[in-house]
């Protein structure tokens, strides 16, 4: 008997003027990015924070997703193309075959994008001399709940494919094969909704958080952790990641890992300190 789910959804909600379609990707990374927004602006009430500092840092953060995301793919995935065509990195269109093609950004990494956040981030605590840790660990909590969101986005696009399950269980692609295979992004969606109902929970009980940085460390380890036990499931996205024992994915989720424990780490030693020297 085969339990498997065929999923055949059309990824554009409605094509406007027959140039512009609109997709559910696009309307998903949108939602991500808004209510992941909302989770950080009641944080800033309750501590009364500058909301006119927020949406400074909102507006940071859109960019920087956008922008690291893509160059992230481009720069990771598929440099050999992009740099020959540079162009294609930064523009959402085309001019092939002689007439204007609206594309979208198809391609973008998650890694590209969470460093070009870390640098807005950065840039916002400079300019508005606030405490880095304290500012990372509030985007953490609203980024785990954006993630969400767009790994969703990925499973209404039929990308980011997992791998046969070799079984009579799974999802079939139809716009792809008829091959059974892993959920991948419905995998990853839920972890991540998972990491951020963690995180906003130590984040709501203030005894069970360390110093601030804490939070952040905790996000860093717990995604990545995830996305890279999550990318044994998935098929290689490029074909040069065939004959490698880990993709790229994985490659670039340990430093990110590492970093998240180093944080954790260094942020509850001087917890303990404090303590032990009162």
């Amino acid at each position: 008997m085969i339990a498997a789910i065929t999923w055949n959804v059309d990824p554009v909600i409605v094509d406007l003027f027959g140039v512009f379609p609109l997709r559910y990707y696009s309307l998903l990374f949108a939602s991500g990015l808004f209510f992941g927004y909302m989770v950080v602006k009641n944080m800033f009430k309750k501590e009364k924070l500058s909301l006119e500092n927020l949406d400074t840092l909102a507006f940071y953060i859109f960019i920087a997703t956008i922008i690291g995301a893509r160059l992230g793919h481009c720069l990771f995935y598929e440099p050999e193309y992009y740099l020959k065509h540079p162009l294609e990195m930064i523009l959402p269109f085309n001019f092939k075959g002689g007439g204007f093609h609206y594309t979208g950004f198809q391609g973008l990494a998650s890694h590209g994008g969470i460093l070009g956040v870390f640098i807005a981030i950065w840039l916002y605590a400079r300019k508005t001399k606030s405490n880095i840790f304290s500012v990372l660990d509030k985007v953490a909590v609203g980024g785990a709940l954006a993630g969400a969101f767009i790994r969703l986005g990925n499973l209404m696009n039929s990308e980011i494919l997992g791998k046969a399950t070799g079984s009579n269980f799974g999802v079939i692609f139809k716009k792809v094969d008829n091959v059974i295979r892993h959920p991948a992004q419905l995998y990853e969606s839920l972890a991540y909704f998972a990491i951020f109902f963690i995180l906003l929970y130590l984040y709501q009980n203030k005894h069970l958080k360390k110093q601030d940085g804490y939070i952040f460390g905790l996000f860093f380890t717990l995604l990545f952790l995830s996305r890279f036990i999550i990318e044994f499931f998935k098929i290689n996205q490029v074909s040069f990641e065939d004959g490698m024992s880990l993709n790229m994915g994985q490659l670039l989720s340990i430093p990110f890992m590492v970093a998240g424990m180093v944080v954790m780490y260094l942020k509850r030693k001087k917890t303990v300190s404090k303590k032990t020297k009162v």
